[in-house]
């Protein structure tokens, strides 16, 4: 069995107490890390090799930032960034890298929030899902392998997935065009592992904010999914949210979202 999860820590260097935490008590094979905020050299002098990880990273200072780290060996790393379509500039922002793990491939993504609504924020935001969407039709539906796209996708997919719909209809992660490129990619095949073994669920959430004690009243949302191509749903065994390290000290706002794979 392989386990593999994807966690926002919201900067490596302030929360690597709570990654190290929970890579020890969760000890997930496969970690795709989001808003790691550290540049490549800064990631490769943190210790993930005492843990008994490889580990690799997109980052830039400061802000977004991506990683997939690994107890076995990353073979190859296939994409830094999505590739642009029609020949346009290449993303400066880091928020995708691919990688190949044995039969598995593998994406740590981080979709942009884009609030807000009435700004270039959020027209990036459906740019980048119109990115990604590319990527999903010229390099991995045509190839039936086994693909896993996980990651902070900053898109509550359903009225389930936030807790009060009303209240956040009119932001950028609830609003239908943000809901269309989020199924677009479902309506290609993947299957989002959580929401898989829980369709009906309408209180479990992979997101907190720290104001006004939303943790504690579970007033959260569910924007971290771990999407799986055909090939990959085929031997998905179980899914679930690890709440616990939000309620740890000096926490992500995120939790990890975990998958079981038969492998």
């Amino acid at each position: 069995m392989l386990k593999i999860a994807t966690f926002n820590v919201n900067s490596l260097r302030a929360r690597m107490d709570v990654v190290t935490r929970w890579l020890q008590e969760s000890s997930p094979d496969i970690a795709l890390l989001q808003e790691i905020k550290c540049i490549d050299d800064e990631f490769n002098k943190l210790d993930f090799k005492s843990l008994g990880y490889h580990g690799i990273s997109h980052g830039q200072k400061s802000y977004n930032g991506v990683a997939v780290l690994s107890r076995r060996p990353i073979d190859a790393v296939i994409q830094k960034n999505l590739p642009p379509i029609d020949d346009g500039p290449m993303d400066e922002q880091a928020r995708f890298l691919s990688v190949r793990i044995g039969d598995l491939n593998i994406a740590s993504l981080y979709c942009p929030n884009g609030n807000p609504v009435d700004s270039e924020k959020y027209s990036y935001k459906l740019k980048w899902m119109k990115e990604l969407q590319h990527y999903i039709d010229n390099f991995i539906y045509p190839s039936e392998k086994k693909w896993i796209l996980g990651g902070d996708y900053n898109i509550c997919p359903e009225d389930i997935d936030v807790y009060d719909p009303i209240a956040w209809a009119n932001d950028a992660l609830c609003l239908p065009e943000s809901r269309s490129a989020y199924r677009r990619i479902i309506n290609k095949g993947f299957v989002n592992a959580w929401r898989h073994f829980n369709p009906d669920s309408n209180d479990i959430y992979s997101y907190w904010d720290y104001v006004k004690g939303r943790y504690y009243k579970n007033q959260g949302l569910l924007i971290d999914h771990l999407l799986l191509s055909p090939a990959a749903a085929d031997i998905l065994v179980s899914a679930d949210i690890e709440g616990t390290p939000r309620g740890w000290e000096k926490p992500s706002d995120h939790t990890p979202v975990v998958a079981l794979l038969d492998i």
